[in-house]
């Protein structure tokens, strides 16, 4: 079986195309499929989606680490996202032919490599010890909250010797997870408060549904807020009833949900008979579903290869 990593690194620039579109350029060069990318002017931050054999997305990773350690100051940087570095989150997810610990130890040594250009690096997911470090308490407080140096509780994993940031990259989380819905609720017509406060209803930590990371935004471009989210298992959460309860609050706030907005990949889950209609997500292109774009890249592979196709 052919094996395939996947790696979404999120960086702190969304308002330089130029760089970004540069940045997703030595990727591509490294030898993965890009499955998706993305650049936001309010969050000023960029998302790159990727997939390949695990050598190859390694690879492709290293690249990405030293282009942003090259082009990005976080120094100067001033956007609505929680973020610690130039290259601020690096998951590694496992999606065939691999278990989770081989996205461990791709987390691992890429998280080495990171740290030997002078970033520290912090472990999360599946990658931490224990395992199950959240993002959360890692971006607390953003690098502004580290400035003075890192304090006890907070130190990095690599190197564990390291006092202060990279002063222009900041530090790295690496982790290692499963495959999540990273998603936007687009609202009219209710202001930032408001946001923070659905957001607040619908996030588990503060006792709303199981998995939900969300933030309240407002975005001064569009002028309209948003509910950022992260959906960790979108198999026991599912989506369409976390959008039904922004709506219904956004609704008693006089707000009007205008769009959904999904970063990077749709997994499954998202796409299945219904589901659609209900997150008002229509005339999906099939090219941003996960498990399409996976068994094109192994159909291709294959080809190249000459190996018989298995449709187990």
């Amino acid at each position: 079986m052919i094996p395939v990593l996947e790696a979404v690194p999120n960086f702190s620039e969304g308002r330089d195309l130029e760089k970004v579109e540069a940045l997703v350029d030595a990727i591509t060069k490294k030898g993965v499929d890009i499955l998706d990318w993305s650049a936001d002017p309010d969050h000023h931050r960029s998302v790159v989606t990727y997939i390949g054999d695990p050598r190859s997305v390694i690879s492709a990773s290293l690249a990405a680490a030293e282009f942003a350690v090259r082009e990005f100051d976080l120094s100067r940087h001033r956007g609505l996202h929680p973020r610690i570095g130039a290259l601020d989150v690096l998951p590694f997810v496992p999606l065939r032919g691999l278990h989770m610990s081989d996205a461990i130890a791709a987390a691992h040594e890429v998280g080495q490599a990171i740290s030997s250009l002078g970033v520290p690096v912090f472990f999360y997911g599946e990658a931490s010890d224990p395992p199950g470090r959240g993002l959360a308490e890692l971006r607390r407080g953003g690098i502004e909250s580290l400035l003075d140096g890192f304090r006890e509780g907070r130190k990095p994993d690599l190197p564990s010797s390291a006092m202060f940031p990279h002063p222009t990259a900041g530090a790295t989380c690496v982790g290692a997870r499963d495959v999540l819905l990273a998603w936007n609720v687009v609202v009219a017509g209710i202001d930032e408060e408001q946001a923070k406060s659905i957001a607040s209803k619908i996030r588990e930590r503060d006792g709303g549904f199981f998995g939900v990371r969300a933030l309240g935004l407002y975005l001064h471009q569009r002028e309209q807020a948003q509910i950022s989210m992260n959906i960790e298992d979108p198999t026991r959460t599912a989506p369409e009833v976390v959008y039904a309860e922004i709506t219904q609050a956004a609704s008693e706030m006089g707000g009007e949900v205008l769009e959904v907005e999904v970063i990077g990949m749709l997994p499954d889950t998202l796409v299945l008979p219904g589901s659609e209609s209900r997150l008002d997500l229509l005339n999906i292109d099939p090219t941003r579903i996960l498990s399409f774009r996976v068994d094109k890249y192994v159909q291709t592979r294959e080809r190249r290869e000459k190996i018989p196709h298995d449709p187990s």
